[in-house]
């Protein structure tokens, strides 16, 4: 693999560590099966793109982004919480509608960056090359926002959210609000992932209404290979590991993919992914067969 493959590898999977971690909140801190992301994802994407090619701020069209995702994560919330819906069912109505909206905020199914200014574009030296840039401009947004999910997560309203998800009936037994506390988780995840689509959008160079096809599939694999690599307790740990899983995942997909004697080609990125979900999966199963027969 070039230096140019792994900086890429690297830049997406940094990016889609956002994305990784607004699916661990959903559904490791909520068992919340939430399929929003895949219409999130986009939405910030295009939300972002939109702003920009009409002349916004960079940062202010990020930031707008980031509050789209957040309305469609509460939206779904709403729908579980208030009006019965089940989860799953809930998360696939807002992905679908999700579809609809991208394209009226769009205007049609993409919109260019190419000559725009981009946050990348603003933040970077002189002095640096873009493709050096941009993976440092992510990791310190990275670490900017796992600092911050571990002081929220840490905080009454965080440890009400994660009492939630462990159980709901303990929790309200408690007297915490589980409604509220879905809501919010729900909010937060999909803010992460809609700011991890403007990310992208900007580092793509363009926002497309595909670039959501298969976004839960990615997140949940960050997730299974990053649980695989550090299993841990504590949510500092966990939270890195989520990271590291996306890092990780990105860069087993694009050594498959730049390796010729394997003869994979881009139209394979499926099946690898699939590949790679099925061996995190089974990990931890042969290490638990490992240990019990050693004690046996």
């Amino acid at each position: 693999m070039s230096l140019f493959s792994f900086l890429g590898a690297l830049e997406i999977g940094l990016i889609f560590s956002l994305v990784a971690l607004g699916v661990f909140i959903s559904f490791r801190l909520l068992r919340f099966p939430d399929l929003t992301v895949d219409g999130s994802f986009p939405l910030g994407g295009a939300v972002c793109a939109i702003l920009i090619a009409n002349g916004s701020d960079p940062f202010l069209a990020t930031l707008l982004a980031t509050f789209a995702g957040a309305a469609a994560g509460l939206v779904t919330g709403w729908l579980n919480v208030k009006l019965k819906i089940m989860d799953l069912l809930a998360s696939i109505l807002i992905m679908i509608a999700l579809y609809s909206i991208n394209l009226r905020i769009m205007g049609g199914p993409n919109v260019p960056l190419i000559t725009s200014p981009t946050l990348f574009s603003v933040l970077q030296p002189e002095w640096l090359d873009d493709y050096i840039a941009r993976p440092l401009i992510l990791l310190l947004v990275i670490v900017a926002a796992k600092l911050a999910l571990d002081w929220f997560f840490s905080t009454q309203t965080g440890l009400a959210i994660r009492a939630t998800g462990s159980n709901g009936r303990m929790a309200r037994a408690q007297g915490i609000n589980s409604g509220a506390m879905v809501l919010l988780g729900m909010a937060v995840s999909n803010a992460l992932v809609a700011l991890a689509g403007a990310l992208f959008a900007q580092s793509q160079g363009g926002a497309d209404i595909s670039m959501g096809v298969g976004t839960i599939v990615i997140g949940l694999a960050a997730v299974i290979v990053g649980e695989s690599i550090l299993p841990a307790r504590r949510l500092f740990y966990l939270t890195l590991a989520v990271i590291l899983g996306a890092i990780v995942y990105r860069f087993f997909i694009a050594l498959a993919l730049n390796s010729d004697f394997i003869g994979l080609q881009a139209q394979d990125l499926n099946l690898v992914t699939a590949v790679l979900v099925t061996v995190a999966l089974v990990i931890p199963l042969l290490k638990k067969r490992l240990t019990s027969g050693r004690r046996n």
